[in-house]
């Protein structure tokens, strides 16, 4: 009888799909961590990311049975999207949940300088900020630019950063120091200024 834990991702689909129901725990079990922290690392709830995640198992499941799996070699890649995809779903339905109704104010609740237009030229430089911002980042140290895009894209905090990169949280915070030091040197380097 064959180990299956030494078969590969599409081994052990094909013998799902011929009826092999223990093939699929332990593609659930391989890529859990992955999956969930992509998941996590979008909705930021622990509750939520268990809930989707287990949705997006569901859809794989009933995926592989109905045929619908045609990614030879690339099982995770296919899983990623599905979990991305249904993320993205969860999104627009709290989106569409909450929308407000100006009418039951005496007083126009939007009528308030936080939504007023920016100028087309306010918009352009605010962006521009944003993607030299976003290239400094790039070029950071990949330990330094994982806790910004952790702690700054992804809003999660010190303690959830040290769990989700298997570090103290000291380290977390001191990467996240060296990184803020790397780009202010390279912002005064470039003559770069973040004010409007």
């Amino acid at each position: 009888m064959t180990d299956l834990k030494i078969l590969s991702d599409e081994e052990l689909v094909k013998k799902f799909i011929s009826g092999d129901t223990r093939c699929i725990d332990l593609l659930i079990d391989r890529h859990h961590q992955r999956i969930y922290s992509f998941i996590f690392l979008m909705v930021r709830q622990r509750d939520l990311a268990e809930d989707i995640f287990q949705d997006v198992f569901v859809k794989v499941i009933h995926s592989l049975r109905s045929g619908k799996y045609a990614e030879n070699g690339r099982f995770t890649s296919w899983v990623m999207r599905i979990a991305h995809n249904l993320v993205i779903d969860y999104f627009r339905k709290q989106k569409n949940q909450q929308m407000i109704s100006n009418d039951q104010y005496s007083y126009d609740i939007f009528n308030h300088t936080r939504f007023s237009e920016h100028t087309i030229e306010d918009k352009m430089v605010h962006e521009q900020l944003l993607s030299e911002v976003a290239s400094l980042v790039e070029m950071l140290p990949n330990s330094q630019k994982e806790v910004i895009k952790l702690r700054h894209y992804f809003g999660l905090s010190f303690k959830e950063i040290a769990e989700e990169t298997n570090v103290s949280i000291n380290t977390a915070l001191g990467r996240m120091r060296y990184a803020l030091i790397n780009i202010r040197k390279m912002m005064e380097e470039r003559k770069m200024s973040l004010t409007i």
